[in-house]
C-alpha cells in the first residue's frame, strides 16, 4: 500500500513510520524540515518537504497515496496573535480540499478525546472542528479518527511546578482518574486500522495506555524522581487560569485549558466506547519523565 504520513519524525510519525515500512507499506513521510530527509530516507520512507498548509503541495504528495495520515502540528499558546480555532479550520480545509484534488480513497486522521462534541471540552474543541470539515468529503472516501486520551509526554509541562512547589496541581487531582496514552501505542492503533479490511466509511477509534488516578500518577512519577511524598492537589477552576495566565499563556487558550481540565463531559463518550488499553503503562514513561525531571 502507498502511504503517505504527515507529522513528519515526532512521536507518533516516527514508531508509525517504522511499523509500515517493516510490513512492506511504501511510505512518504511529510516534514517541513530539509534537514529530515536523511533520517527519514534511513527508516527506509520517502521525504517530501514542504509545508501541510500549502494545499498544491499536499496535492502533489497525497495523488497516487492508497491512504494518507494527517495530524494538526502543534501551535504557539503563548503567541498573543494565535488564534487556534481559526488555524485549525484553514488548514483542515487544506487538507480537505488537497486529499479531494488528489483523490485519496482512505484518511486516518489523529484526532483526540473529547471530539465527539464541541461542547464543555474547552481547548479540544478544535478537534471537533477539524472532524467537522473531514466530514465534507466525499461519501466514498473511508475516514477513521484516532481519539487518543492524555499523552504521557504532557506530564512533563508539571515538571517547573514540581521543583519550584514540590507538588502537582490542577483543577483535577486526587481520587480523579484519568486516562494516558503513549505515542507509541497510538502508532500501533494507527497501523492496525490501516490492516483492518472492515474499515467503516465514517468510523473513530479511542487510543488509551493507562488508566490511574493523580494521586497514582504522582506515586509513580514522585517515585522515579526520588520524591516518594509528591502529591497531586486539584484547585480550583480560577487558581488555574490565573496560574496558566501568569505563565503567559493567551486569555482564550488558559481558558480552554481550564474547561478541558474540568472533564464536564469529556469521557461520557470515551467509556462508551472504552478501548483495550494499549501495552505500556505509566510505570514504563516514568524514567524518561525522571531523566527530564533531573535535565532541568
Amino acid at each position: 500500500m502507498t502511504i503517505v504520513v504527515t507529522g513528519s519524525l515526532g512521536h507518533i510519525g516516527r514508531p508509525l513510520t517504522e511499523i509500515l515500512v517493516k510490513k512492506g507499506h511504501e511510505v512518504t513521510v511529510v516534514s517541513s524540515k530539509p534537514d529530515r530527509v536523511a533520517e527519514i530516507e534511513a527508516l527506509g520512507a520517502r521525504a517530501a518537504i514542504g509545508s501541510v498548509e500549502d494545499a498544491e503541495f499536499l496535492k502533489g504528495v497525497f495523488t497516487g497515496a492508497d491512504l494518507a495520515y494527517t495530524m494538526i502540528p502543534p501551535g504557539d499558546f503563548r503567541n498573543q496573535d494565535y488564534d487556534v480555532y481559526e488555524r485549525v479550520g484553514a488548514l483542515m480545509n487544506t487538507y480537505r480540499q488537497a486529499l479531494a484534488d488528489a483523490g485519496v480513497k482512505r484518511v486516518i486522521h489523529l484526532s483526540s478525546i473529547g471530539a465527539h462534541t464541541d461542547k464543555g471540552n474547552g481547548l479540544l474543541r478544535l478537534h471537533f472542528i477539524a472532524e467537522t470539515i473531514l466530514k465534507e468529503l466525499p461519501d466514498d472516501v473511508h475516514l477513521t479518527f484516532m481519539r487518543p486520551t492524555g499523552f504521557f509526554y504532557n506530564l512533563l509541562g508539571f515538571i517547573p511546578l514540581i521543583k519550584s512547589q514540590g507538588m502537582i496541581a490542577a483543577n483535577y487531582g486526587g481520587d480523579d482518574v484519568a486516562s494516558w496514552v503513549a505515542p507509541a501505542d497510538i502508532a500501533t492503533a494507527i497501523a492496525e486500522e490501516i490492516d483492518n479490511p472492515t474499515v467503516a466509511n465514517r468510523s473513530f477509534r479511542y487510543v488509551a495506555s493507562d488508566e490511574l488516578s493523580c494521586n497514582e500518577v504522582a506515586r509513580i512519577l514522585g517515585a522515579a524522581i526520588g520524591k516518594p511524598g509528591l502529591t497531586w492537589i486539584k484547585i480550583s477552576d480560577d487558581q488555574m487560569l490565573q496560574g496558566l495566565l501568569a505563565a503567559g499563556m493567551k486569555p482564550d487558550i488558559a481558558e480552554g485549558y481550564v474547561e478541558m481540565y474540568a472533564r464536564q463531559g469529556l469521557y461520557e463518550d470515551y467509556y462508551r466506547h472504552h478501548p483495550t488499553l494499549g501495552k505500556t503503562k505509566l510505570a514504563a514513561f516514568a524514567p524518561e519523565f525522571a531523566a527530564a525531571y533531573h535535565r532541568q
